[in-house]
């Protein structure tokens, strides 16, 4: 494994997931899919599942990950799971001292501006964040935007807390045009393509099935 991105959805994480395909890495992003997952016998679940299940069985969130280079959108929300892996100080220190060569990378964006995509993305606004008890963000909380933003900033500010100084760590806005420049210097990898995938278009929301 080269890289864990620990943004939350809608911060580009589906544009990072192709930019790093794209240059040659094997990816997973929010699913590890069929045809594409090393270990045949984990194809269709999710990462943040496989993250929780290797944390909570040996200790070692990269357990069943062998073989993938970049984890790319690491958590799920829908009716039956609410997985949070880039928000758990415990996952999050075991993959730095089990895996000290693992760099972080952390996209984001204006908290307002996340959002605003937020609500306009199927019902990851609406719905499944206020009612999902995500970390952070309790049941009942994060239906406007005021509270969803808050949310975000304080996620922002957790990662740059724990990471403070540590040189495996790179939050980038996707709005930096210099955002593909530092990546790439950050992961020692050219990077082909950069531009905007999943994008919220006028008209166009996604769907429930649809990645968060």
């Amino acid at each position: 494994m080269i890289v864990v991105n620990l943004g939350l959805p809608k911060s580009g994480t589906t544009t990072l997931g192709v930019a790093l395909e794209r240059a040659g890495l094997r990816v997973a992003d929010y699913r590890l899919r069929r045809g594409k997952c090393p270990d045949p016998s984990i194809a269709g679940s999710f990462v943040a599942r496989q993250l929780y299940d290797g944390y909570f069985g040996s200790g070692d969130p990269l357990q069943r990950l062998g073989g993938l280079d970049a984890l790319t959108e690491i958590s799920v929300l829908n009716t039956r799971l609410c997985l949070w892996p880039q928000t758990d100080f415990g996952l999050i220190e075991a993959l730095r001292s089990r895996h000290p060569e693992l760099k972080f990378l952390a996209s984001t964006r204006d908290p307002q501006t996340m959002a605003h995509s937020m609500l306009r993305w199927s019902d990851l606004g609406s719905t499944r964040l206020p009612r999902g008890a995500v970390p952070g963000l309790p049941a009942g909380y994060g239906e406007t935007r005021l509270e969803r933003a808050q949310w975000i900033a304080a996620h922002h500010a957790f990662l740059a807390r724990i990471f403070a100084d540590d040189p495996r760590f790179l939050a980038y806005d996707i709005d930096d045009p210099e955002a593909p420049a530092r990546i790439s210097a950050h992961l020692g990898v050219d990077l082909p393509w950069w531009g905007k995938a999943n994008e919220n278009l006028s008209g166009r929301r996604g769907t429930a099935a649809e990645t968060p």
